[in-house]
C-alpha cells in the first residue's frame, strides 16, 4: 500500500532538518554543505528548495525546532517553582543558561542572529513576548510587581535582555564565567519590578 502523502511529506522534512541540524550544530552554518546534509539524509537538492526554499529557509525551520524544545525544558523547570515570582525567575534564567550547551550556542545565538538577523523579529519572539506580559500581568494583579509596570514594554525589554545574555554568553572566551555574570545581572533586574512595601496598588 502507498503510504499518504501528507506523512512522506512529513518524513522528508523531518530528515533534513535532522541532518541539518547535526551540520549545523557541529560544523556551523557557513561551512554546512547543502549537497553534505541533503546526501547524509539520503535525498536531493530539489527536496530541500521544494519544502524549505534554501539553506537560509532550513535553518529558520532548525530554530523552530529547538525553540520548542527550550520551551518545553523551560516550562519543566519553571513548573518545579514554589511561588508564582520565582517561576518567572527561573523561565527567564533557564533561557539564558542554555547558552551554555554547545548546539544551542552555535544554532540559536551565534549563527541564528548572524543570519537571520534580530531575534526580536524572529517568528517566535511574539510568542515569548506574550507569555512574559501575561506572567508580569498575573504577578501585579497579585501584588508582586510594582502597579505602574506597564506589562508589554517591560516584556520586550525583558525578553531584549535575555536576548543579549544569552548571544553574549554564546559569543564569549569564557562562557561559563560570562554565564554567571549575565544570570546575576539580569536577576538584578528583574528585581527592580518588585513591589516595595510602602507601595500600594492603585
Amino acid at each position: 500500500m502507498h503510504r499518504p502523502r501528507k506523512e512522506m511529506i512529513a518524513e522528508t522534512r523531518a530528515k533534513l532538518i535532522a541532518a541539518a541540524r547535526h551540520a549545523f550544530g557541529t560544523i556551523g552554518y557557513a561551512e554546512a554543505s547543502m549537497d553534505d546534509f541533503t546526501a547524509s539524509a539520503g535525498l536531493t537538492r530539489g527536496a530541500l528548495y521544494h519544502h524549505f526554499g534554501d539553506k537560509r529557509g532550513l535553518l529558520q525551520a532548525v530554530i523552530a525546532e529547538i525553540d520548542g524544545e527550550m520551551a518545553a525544558r523551560v516550562n519543566e523547570v519553571a513548573s518545579r517553582a514554589p511561588t508564582r515570582w520565582q517561576h518567572f525567575v527561573d523561565e527567564c534564567t533557564t533561557y539564558i543558561e542554555m547558552a551554555l550547551e554547545p548546539e544551542i550556542q552555535r544554532i540559536m545565538f551565534r549563527d541564528g542572529p548572524a543570519v537571520l538577523g534580530d531575534p526580536a523579529q524572529w517568528p517566535n519572539a511574539n510568542a515569548c513576548t506574550a507569555s512574559i506580559t501575561g506572567h508580569l500581568t498575573s504577578l501585579q494583579r497579585d501584588g508582586v510587581v510594582v502597579p505602574d509596570l506597564d506589562p508589554e514594554t517591560a516584556a520586550r525589554l525583558i525578553n531584549g535582555a535575555s536576548s543579549q545574555a544569552a548571544q553574549r554568553i554564546a559569543n564569549s572566551d569564557d562562557p561559563e564565567a560570562t554565564s554567571k555574570k549575565a544570570i546575576a545581572a539580569f536577576k538584578q533586574l528583574l528585581e527592580g519590578l518588585l513591589r516595595k512595601p510602602e507601595q500600594t496598588t492603585a
